[in-house]
């Protein structure tokens, strides 16, 4: 039986379920876009080439063989974009939660199913229909389950907005020993540079108590101070819109001292290495064009 466990952002990582770029389809068209960034890469006739995903996945996957970690990887469904496996499940503890996602995405979690049919399963949770969640908005930090969600009541209007409160009472119920704090996160399906499409996209733990984070990323004030004062700001590295645009928020931790990055985060890197985490730079910036980093691409399953 295939044992999972995640109680945090960094532990060293043993288990992982990482996406892949192959046979991704043809280019969406504009009323096909998931995520305002996508849609400016469709117009432009700049969105990502499988080719190039290919090559920028195998980086990642290269990555995960130098440090021992064992890599499962989707079943292949032809003509379909399967890169962004963080959507479609995470893992609290020793619970293995499959998201309500996008209809269209059903699919994504049909091809980890074999996977999961390898978990105990009492430890395999669906939400009923109505709760939204996803793993980009879902953070694991100490006491702490972090959740980004949005509280706006146009909620259904924003195919950006992917966990909702009915998301946040979920995990409250499932987990009543823990703290759960809800962030309420700008949203924009037009605008990607406004639109903080997951928790990930505009903050992020790393190391044992340093962080990454986009103050206007939060639609209250009160939220950014939260982690202010939880992580104390000398510890966190503030980034700019355009830096948030480029996902620096969305990098990935293999180990406590150990941070998987974008090659072109020159500032974000720089000051990793200074606070002495060793930074593995791979490209994934053709990936970055769909709105998803190194986060995005990646289910933890066991982490130490």
């Amino acid at each position: 039986m295939l044992k999972v466990y995640v109680a945090n952002e960094t532990g060293k990582l043993k288990k992982v379920i990482l996406g892949i770029a192959n046979s991704n389809g043809p280019t969406p068209k504009v009323e096909e876009a998931y995520d305002p960034k996508s849609l400016e890469h469709i117009i432009a006739g700049t969105y990502p080439l499988e080719a190039d995903m290919i090559l920028e996945m195998n980086a990642f996957n290269a990555v995960f063989e130098k440090y021992n970690v064992e890599v499962l990887r989707p079943k292949l469904i032809p003509n379909y974009n399967q890169i962004f496996t963080r959507d479609i499940g995470f893992v609290i503890e020793d619970v293995f939660i499959k998201s309500n996602i996008l209809p269209d995405r059903e699919q994504e979690l049909e091809a980890i199913q074999y996977i999961i049919d390898t978990m105990d399963p009492q430890k395999v949770i669906r939400p009923s229909e109505e709760v939204h969640i996803e793993g980009g908005d879902v953070m694991l930090w100490g006491d702490y389950i972090f959740i980004g969600t949005y509280n706006g009541s146009d909620y259904k209007e924003y195919i950006t907005a992917r966990t909702n409160s009915h998301g946040v009472e979920f995990i409250k119920k499932l987990f009543p020993n823990k703290k759960i704090k809800a962030f309420d996160l700008v949203k924009s399906n037009l605008e990607a540079r406004d639109n903080a499409l997951h928790l990930d996209c505009c903050f992020q733990p790393v190391g044992l108590n340093k962080g990454i984070i986009y103050k206007n990323g939060f639609r209250e004030e009160a939220d950014y101070k939260f982690l202010i004062d939880l992580f104390g700001k000398e510890n966190l590295f503030h980034i700019t819109r355009d830096e948030m645009y480029d996902m620096y928020s969305n990098v990935f931790s293999i180990a406590p001292n150990v941070v998987v990055s974008e090659k072109n985060f020159t500032r974000l890197n720089d000051w990793l290495r200074t606070n002495d985490f060793i930074v593995e730079e791979i490209p994934y910036a053709e990936i970055a064009k769909q709105e998803g980093l190194l986060r995005c691409t990646t289910l933890p399953l066991l982490r130490e």
